[in-house]
């Protein structure tokens, strides 16, 4: 087998853990009204710091892109309580609908589900010496908040995120 230049470039970013085509994953579409239409097979977002730098606020980009937390009762959608939907600030993937936010107390936008749990990833978070449950956006690993299990019903479940993480869209009137 020859090996061309192109085939010898694949091989170097495979034997570094990287891959030149973007990966693949599913995650559901909304319309304006927060309806679901479908889910779609879309690439991966991947970009450098530096293009996230150009993009978002300093805040957001140190809360979505570099985990961090943003105040207790300072984030804008806090005390949002309009009809909408909220999208990830980085790739504006649908990750949560008003109708499951909910007052937890605890000064950050909270939730009982996801408007879609292919849209939010959870991954395990060991820092600050305790185990706990990161939740990133699917599409492009932006950093939400994490998610606990002392949420109302249905689910049990609150997750507690970063308004600098999320956009809050009004539901257009269907």
């Amino acid at each position: 087998m020859k090996l061309t230049d192109r085939r010898i470039f694949m091989l170097t970013l495979s034997a570094f853990g990287l891959n030149a085509a973007p990966k693949k994953i599913k995650i559901v579409e909304f319309d304006d009204v927060g309806k679901q239409t479908g889910v779609v097979e879309v690439d991966k977002l991947v970009k450098s710091d530096d293009e996230w730098k150009k993009m978002l606020s300093s805040e957001e980009f140190y809360v979505a892109r570099k985990q961090g937390t943003e105040r207790a009762f300072s984030g804008k959608l806090n005390k949002n309580y309009a009809d909408g939907v909220y999208h990830c600030i980085c790739c504006g993937t649908a990750l949560f609908d008003s109708k499951t936010k909910f007052d937890s107390g605890t000064g950050w936008p909270s939730f009982w589900a996801p408007i879609a749990k292919e849209n939010v990833k959870s991954i395990t978070d060991s820092t600050l010496g305790m185990v706990r449950v990161e939740n990133q956006c699917a599409r492009c690993d932006g950093h939400l908040g994490h998610v606990f299990e002392d949420g109302p019903k249905p689910t049990g479940l609150r997750y507690c995120m970063n308004s600098a993480s999320l956009k809050f869209t009004p539901r257009k009137k269907s």
